[in-house]
C-alpha cells in the first residue's frame, strides 16, 4: 500500500504541465473532493501523535529546571567554590548559561534542517548532560562557568526545535493545546529545580545533587528520539517521500496519509533548494512574517518578565512572605495560566490570548505603578503589589509566554521555519540578556514606578501590535497558514 501511494505522488512529479492539469481536474472532482469532505467530518486521533509531544517536550522541562536550578543553591556554590561574596561571580554561574543559549539558538535552524529534528532533540541533550556532569563534579569557579556555558547551548538549541516538532507533527485541532505543553513543561521544569533545592541549607554538598538530577531527564530525551517519529514536513524537504508517508501514518492514521501529502504538495512550488541565506529574511517576501516573529519576542521580553521573576523575592519580602512560599506562589500563578492557555488554545484562537494576556499584564503594571506611589501607605501597598506581580505572571502565562513560541512555527513559511525561529530567538535571548543586566540599574536611577510604566507601556503596545498584525491560525493547517500570509506570486 505504501509502495502504491509512493508511485502514486511520483506519477505528479513526471507530468508535464499540461497533462497534470487535465489530471488535476479529475482528481479534484473524485478523490480530493472526498478526501477534504472525509478531513472536515473526521479529524485524526489525538493519542497517535501525542506520545511524539510528549517526548519533545522533555527539552521544555529541562530548559525551565536549567533556568532555576541555581537559585536555591547559589550560596551554597559560592561557599564551596571559594567565591562567597563576589556578586560578580556569582552573576556569572547565573547569566552564562544565557550565553551558551545564544550561540545554541543562532545554531538551531541550521541544526534542524541539517540533520532533522529528532536528531537535533538528540544533540540538545548531549550539552545538557555532559555540561552538567561537569559542574556537580567541579571544585572550581572556571568548571562551574564551563559547564553552564555547555548546558547554555543546550538550551538554547531545545526551545527552537520543539516548537518546530510539536507544530509540524500535530495535527490542526489540537495544535494549539499541545503548543501549551512547552509552556507547562517549562513550569514543571521551574518548580522541580525549586523543589530539588529545598534541602540545600540543611544537607552539604546537595547542590551537585540538584546538577545530577537533571542528566536523568537529557538521557530520557535522547533514548525516546529513538522511537519517535521525524517530521514528515522535512522529510518532504529533503525529497524522502515515502518516509514523510510513513511518519504521516504513525502520526495521523492511514486515512489522513493522502490528504496530508496533498497538502504538502500545494506548497511545492519549485523552489526546492534547502539553501536558505540570511538576507532572505531580512528582505523580500518573507521579511513581514519574520518582522512580526522577532517583534513578538521582543515585545515578550520588553514586558518585563524576566524583571519581575527577578525583583519577586523582594516584594514578596517586605509582605512578610518567605523567599520559599513566595516561590510556590509565583510557581502556581504561572502553571494555572499556562494549564488554563492549554484548555482555551484551540476554542478562543492564539491572536485572543495574547490580547487578552498583554491587556492584563498592562493592567497588572498599573496596579504596580499605583503601589510604588508614595501616596498610598500601609498594608493596602502590600497587597497591591503582591496582587499585581501575581496577576502579572497569571496573565503573562495564558498568552504572551507560550502563543509566540506556538504561533511563529505556524506563521513561517516551511523553507524558512527552522532558520526563522533560530533568528527569532537570537532576539529573544538578546533581549534577555540586556534585560537582566540593566533592571537593577534602571531601578535605582529612575525608581520603580516609572519602570513599571514603561513596562506597562510595552504591554499596551504589544496590545496595538498583536491587534493590526498577527493573523488567527486556528484549526487552519500549516499549508493554508503559508498560502494566505504569502500567497503564490
Amino acid at each position: 500500500m505504501r509502495g502504491h501511494r509512493t508511485g502514486e505522488f511520483s506519477m505528479y512529479k513526471r507530468m508535464s504541465s499540461r497533462d497534470f492539469t487535465v489530471a488535476a481536474d479529475v482528481e479534484d472532482n473524485s478523490v480530493v473532493s472526498q478526501s477534504i469532505l472525509d478531513q472536515e467530518i473526521t479529524n485524526p486521533s489525538w493519542r497517535l501523535s501525542f506520545p511524539h509531544v510528549l517526548a519533545a517536550t522533555i527539552s521544555a522541562f529541562l530548559f525551565g529546571y536549567h533556568l532555576g536550578v541555581v537559585n536555591e543553591p547559589l550560596e551554597s556554590i559560592s561557599l564551596d567554590l571559594g567565591f562567597n561574596g563576589n556578586t560578580l561571580a556569582e552573576g556569572l554561574v547565573v547569566s552564562t548559561c544565557l550565553g551558551g543559549a545564544l550561540i545554541g539558538s543562532l545554531f538551531s535552524g541550521w541544526i534542524a534542517d541539517g540533520i532533522g529534528r529528532r536528531r537535533a532533540f538528540q544533540l540538545c541533550a548531549l550539552p545538557m548532560i555532559v555540561g552538567a556532569s561537569i559542574s556537580a563534579t567541579t571544585t572550581t569557579l572556571a568548571g562551574m562557568l564551563l559547564g553552564r556555558l555547555l548546558v547554555g547551548t543546550g538550551m538554547g538549541l531545545g526551545p527552537p526545535v520543539s516548537s518546530l516538532y510539536v507544530t509540524e507533527v500535530s495535527p490542526s485541532f489540537v495544535r494549539g493545546t499541545y503548543g501549551s505543553f512547552i509552556q507547562i513543561a517549562t513550569c514543571l521544569g521551574l518548580m522541580g529545580a525549586l523543589f530539588i533545592g529545598i534541602p540545600v541549607r540543611e544537607i552539604a554538598g546537595w547542590w551537585r545533587i540538584c546538577f545530577w538530577v537533571s542528566t536523568v531527564p537529557a538521557g530520557i530525551l535522547a533514548l525516546s528520539m529513538m522511537f519517535c517519529a521525524e517530521s514528515p514536513h522535512w522529510l518532504y524537504k529533503q525529497g524522502r517521500i515515502a518516509e514523510a508517508e510513513a511518519e504521516f501514518e504513525r502520526l495521523l492514521g492511514g486515512a489522513h496519509v493522502k490528504f496530508a501529502m496533498q497538502e504538502l504538495s500545494k506548497l511545492d512550488r519549485g523552489d526546492d533548494s534547502d539553501d536558505v541565506h540570511f538576507s532572505e529574511l531580512l528582505y523580500g517576501r518573507c521579511f513581514r512574517v519574520v518582522f512580526i516573529g522577532s517583534s513578538l519576542f521582543a515585545l515578550q521580553q520588553l514586558s518585563g518578565i524576566n524583571a519581575i521573576f527577578y525583583f519577586s523575592s523582594t516584594v514578596f519580602k517586605n509582605a512578610g512572605v518567605p523567599s520559599d512560599l513566595a516561590n510556590v506562589f509565583v510557581g502556581i500563578a504561572n502553571l494555572s495560566g499556562s494549564v488554563i492557555a492549554m484548555v482555551l488554545m484551540d476554542k478562543m484562537g492564539r491572536k485572543v490570548l495574547l490580547l487578552w494576556s498583554f491587556s492584563g499584564m498592562a493592567v497588572s503594571m498599573g496596579l504596580q505603578v499605583v503601589a510604588a506611589s508614595s501616596n498610598m501607605l500601609g498594608s493596602g501597598t502590600l497587597y497591591l503589589s503582591v496582587g499585581g506581580m501575581l496577576m502579572f505572571v497569571f496573565t503573562f502565562a495564558i498568552g504572551a509566554g507560550p502563543v509566540p513560541g506556538l504561533l511563529l512555527p505556524e506563521i513561517f513559511p516551511s523553507r524558512i521555519r527552522a532558520k526563522a525561529m533560530a533568528v527569532c530567538m537570537s532576539v529573544h535571548w538578546v533581549i534577555n540578556f540586556f534585560v537582566g543586566l540593566l533592571f537593577l540599574r534602571l531601578l535605582e536611577q529612575l525608581g520603580p514606578r516609572f519602570l513599571y510604566t514603561i513596562f506597562g507601556t510595552v504591554c499596551l503596545m504589544a496590545v496595538v501590535f498583536v491587534k493590526r498584525n498577527v493573523m488567527e491560525t486556528k484549526g487552519k493547517s500549516l499549508q493554508e497558514i503559508e498560502i494566505a500570509l504569502l500567497p503564490p506570486e
